[in-house]
């Protein structure tokens, strides 16, 4: 697999996206960009979020975590689905009937406009860093693979391709990526099933002897019954639940999405269907890592440094030519959501929350568009130069801190939108940012030394819980009813 190889089918692919922008793109305008003029067909934003939802992250990350959490991570997407239940029957009809562009806009509605303007900050800053975070990760991949065979600098790799999601997204916004969500996802699952096709073959054995090794393997393990352990399978159970709703249905992001289909009933069809699909996704993703660390024990293969790393190291440097243009499409195919998501949702948050684009009457649809794209270069700027500080510093560990420290955010919002549906009381607006600053400090510290002041016990996916759960106290602190 030459780089030139590589280079082409990124280019290939690229040709596929800006095909699909060009035709959703057509008749540009605010109503398009930002909610596809509310005509996206359910089923097809269902299909194209199973992408959204596995970023370049998942598709390295999830393999090499089998080797030391083996399933357990499957009690989390259970989890998920009671998330994506309240989800469809709580939060997408109160979005509906307040009929929405962003999601936050709801905050100033209860509380005033500082909740308001909390609530979209915390989500820009989560998604700016998080974003960069998995772009950098691919992109990385896609340097060392192609781009250094040439010299050429990574911050130029960054330009290229950031300047090629800019391309795309820039007309078309949510209702292009609604429709290139679905190549994504269709090039991603077919990597990971081809992939467990090849690991097959290697191993010279039948897909049914592979499932017998790895059911017959500690691998498979599913329940974790150590209430200590990071992994006790009733606290992966309630995290997941908790980080489906904070991470899916507080994200503007992936409810941009679901609010640009038609009617409600078709949304709530939407987040069933997507979330039963998931289930079984991950579960591949699970079962490919299995197969993954089997074949390393069959063939003495020594273990990469980083887990992250053994399914490009296998796809590349183990299998036939074929696994690793497949790994490579598959991991454009994550890359590229992670992207034009953020971007689009980024723009809109800043464009309806800060700058109220959609209630300014003196401005001209022309006008409007002028600010949006304005806006949205600069945050392609941003993600440019976050990516490029990740690349400065070139240490995991701490790149992998600020990703957890981005994730800290979701909790002030899970709290904010709690109180605001669960309780009637009004709360002192302008000390609602000082709240949600003061949370995710405070579950840092919690999480840093759980273990000293809690008995040994560790913390995990629960931690959100934990913040929202401060976020909310606070809240009731500064309220009245």
């Amino acid at each position: 697999m030459t780089p030139t190889l590589v280079l082409l089918i990124i280019a290939i692919y690229s040709v596929i996206l800006f095909y699909i922008a060009f035709r959703t793109g057509k008749n540009e305008s605010n109503a398009n960009f930002f909610v596809a003029k509310k005509q996206s067909p359910w089923l097809v934003v269902a299909y194209g979020m199973i992408g959204a939802s596995l970023s370049g992250v998942t598709f390295m990350s999830v393999p090499g975590w089998v080797g030391t959490t083996h399933f357990k991570y499957l009690m989390v997407v259970f989890g998920y689905l009671i998330g994506y239940a309240v989800i469809a029957l709580v939060l997408m009809p109160l979005y509906y009937r307040l009929n929405l562009i962003t999601i936050y806009t709801y905050l100033e509605q209860r509380f005033g406009k500082w909740s308001h303007k909390t609530g979209s900050f915390f989500f820009i800053l989560s998604r700016t860093i998080g974003a960069s975070f998995r772009i950098f990760l691919v992109v990385h991949v896609l340097q060392i693979f192609v781009f250094d065979a040439w010299n050429v600098p990574f911050v130029v790799t960054i330009a290229i391709f950031l300047a090629l999601v800019i391309l795309y997204t820039y007309r078309g916004g949510i209702k292009t990526i609604i429709w290139t969500d679905t190549l994504q996802t269709t090039f991603m699952l077919l990597a990971v099933v081809i992939s467990i096709y090849l690991i097959i073959s290697e191993m010279n054995i039948s897909f049914s002897q592979l499932i017998s090794q790895v059911w017959n393997s500690d691998l498979s393990q599913v329940i974790d019954t150590d209430v200590n352990s990071r992994q006790y399978y009733w606290k992966q159970i309630i995290s997941g639940a908790f980080i489906a709703i904070a991470m899916t249905g507080l994200d503007q992001e992936m409810m941009q999405k679901n609010l640009s289909i038609r009617t409600l009933k078709d949304a709530q069809k939407n987040m069933f269907s997507f979330s039963i699909a998931l289930l079984f996704v991950n579960l591949m993703f699970l079962f490919l890592g299995a197969a993954l660390f089997l074949l390393v024990e069959s063939k003495g293969i020594a273990m990469p440094k980083n887990s992250d790393d053994l399914f490009p190291m296998i796809a590349i440097n183990y299998l036939s030519p074929l696994a690793g243009i497949i790994f490579i499409i598959g991991l454009i195919s994550a890359a590229y959501p992670s992207a034009d998501g953020a971007l689009t949702s980024l723009t809109t948050a800043f464009s309806i929350d800060f700058l109220k684009i959609d209630k300014n009457e003196k401005l001209s649809e022309a006008q409007a568009q002028k600010i949006r794209h304005r806006v949205h270069l600069i945050f392609a700027l941003i993600l440019f130069a976050i990516i490029y500080i990740f690349s400065l510093i070139n240490d995991r560990a701490v790149i992998d801190k600020l990703f957890t420290v981005a994730g800290y955010t979701y909790g002030p919002l899970l709290g904010l939108f709690a109180f605001g549906i669960l309780t009637k009381r009004k709360v002192k607006d302008t000390i609602v940012p000082f709240i949600a600053i003061i949370s995710p400090i405070v579950c840092y510290f919690l999480s840093e030394f759980s273990v000293q002041l809690l008995n040994g016990y560790k913390i995990g996916f629960e931690l959100l819980l934990i913040n929202g759960l401060i976020t909310f106290l606070g809240l009731y602190f500064i309220s009245k009813k």
